[in-house]
């Protein structure tokens, strides 16, 4: 396959960009090892036709990309996270934390080296809780990157930010679950070959004991992907889409249920814990990407009086806020991380409560400072910038709105007063 890429004018020449964002009380000697080789790739392999790919329908860039992660195996940088058993280099959280806000400078540095969201938080719920059939089927291929998954949770008639409110039922009948529902924002549901569907189970059960996660694979007779549901006038394919789902009598074997039947609620929160930390590194690295693309502007834009953006105390104020907040915001992270790491996901509650509403907020405030630096080209689509905004202004909204976790952090928060409620 021949490709012609296109200079693209407005950004900083890749040579130029020195992203490293290992931090020295946070950083392992396997990790110093491991980040030069990965920033190399990132930087030669996807920088210099990252544009280009965003103005592909996502199937035709797939081909692109698919010759990116076999060259990643080849280089042994496949999965960090994944143990060295599973065919990854067996990291922990604090680390491949950092190496996670590396990636997302770029649209496609965790999809080439099978990082994704949702399917990296899918390979980590199977892992623990698959049983050894499941994992034989769906997650060994799923950790190969010979396939892709989504999770399907979210429901249009119910509140998100009550995971434990849903429609959609499971009724054993017959040695197999009957599903049906419909579903919502099921991430890159075009393409994956199964799904994880959270489900009730047990309706008379206690609340948090109701649901259950069934494994329900795409070809099944009676599931629908209605929609890629269009985002901001978006709908997107592939990878980068969200989906809508409906089940219409989905038969599975009742062994394709994930765990115990009705511990649907708490493998969900596990999944979410480091889910955050993924997360919220993949925004940092964003913002960094966006502050770069900020000073650059302001540099570059001549006023036409002799002077430049740089120069006006407004955008200096911007840099300055900016500097100072995805710096805490890193600090932050990586310390939830190391706790989860330490002592847990459960013991880091309240630490992750608070990085998810933290980081999502600086995530929007420095892209709409590099939007409105850039001007009208930064509505346009001639940088990553308008990507960004119209698919991460969800940050604040998914895996539990700011309101959310805001309220849960001052309830644990204020327990310790004597408040009970």
């Amino acid at each position: 396959m021949q490709l012609h890429f296109v200079r693209v004018q407005f950004t900083l020449p890749m040579e130029d960009i020195q992203f490293n964002f290992m931090v020295n009380i946070f950083a392992s000697e396997r990790l110093k090892e491991i980040y030069p080789r990965i920033k190399k790739f990132v930087e030669q392999e996807l920088y210099p036709i990252e544009m280009e790919l965003l103005h592909m329908p996502f199937n035709k860039a797939a081909i692109i990309l698919q010759e990116k992660r076999v060259k990643a195996k080849q280089q042994g940088l496949w999965a960090p996270y994944l143990a060295e058993a599973d065919g990854g280099l067996g990291l922990s959280m604090i680390e491949f934390a950092q190496l996670s806000e590396l990636l997302a400078t770029t649209p496609f540095g965790h999809y080439t080296l099978n990082c994704q969201a949702p399917d990296i938080g899918n390979i980590e719920l199977m892992h623990k809780h698959a049983s050894p059939v499941l994992k034989e089927k769906y997650l060994h291929p799923l950790m190969k990157g010979e396939i892709r998954s989504c999770f399907s949770m979210t429901e249009p008639g119910y509140a998100g930010s009550n995971p434990v409110s849903m429609g959609t039922t499971a009724i054993l009948e017959g040695g197999e679950y009957i599903i049906n529902g419909h579903k919502w924002f099921t991430t890159a549901a075009d393409g994956a070959r199964f799904a994880i569907v959270m489900a009730n189970t047990n309706s008379n059960g206690s609340p948090y004991e109701r649901a259950s996660m069934i494994i329900v694979p795409t070809d099944t007779k009676g599931f629908h992907l209605k929609r890629n549901i269009s985002v901001m006038g978006e709908a997107g394919e592939g990878y980068l889409s969200h989906g809508e789902i409906v089940y219409t009598n989905c038969r599975v074997p009742a062994s394709n249920v994930i765990g115990n039947e009705g511990a649907g609620f708490l493998l969900a929160q596990e999944r979410l814990g480091p889910g955050r930390i993924h997360h919220c590194m993949r925004w940092i690295g964003i913002c960094e990407r966006a502050f770069q693309l900020m000073c650059t502007r302001a540099i570059n834009r001549d006023m036409g009086d002799g002077t430049n953006l740089a120069q006006k105390q407004t955008i200096q104020n911007w840099i300055a806020e900016s500097r100072a907040e995805i710096n805490a915001a890193r600090y932050m992270v990586l310390h939830a991380a190391h706790k989860i790491d330490a002592e847990g996901s459960k013991a880091a509650r309240n630490e992750i409560s608070a990085i998810k509403f933290f980081v999502a907020d600086i995530l929007m405030k420095v892209l709409d400072r590099a939007i409105q630096t850039h001007g009208a080209l930064g509505l346009t689509d001639d940088t990553l910038l308008s990507y960004w905004y119209r698919h991460e202004r969800g940050a604040r909204i998914y895996d539990g709105p700011d309101e959310v976790h805001k309220s849960s952090l001052a309830r644990s928060i204020l327990k310790e007063y004597g408040v009970k409620k």
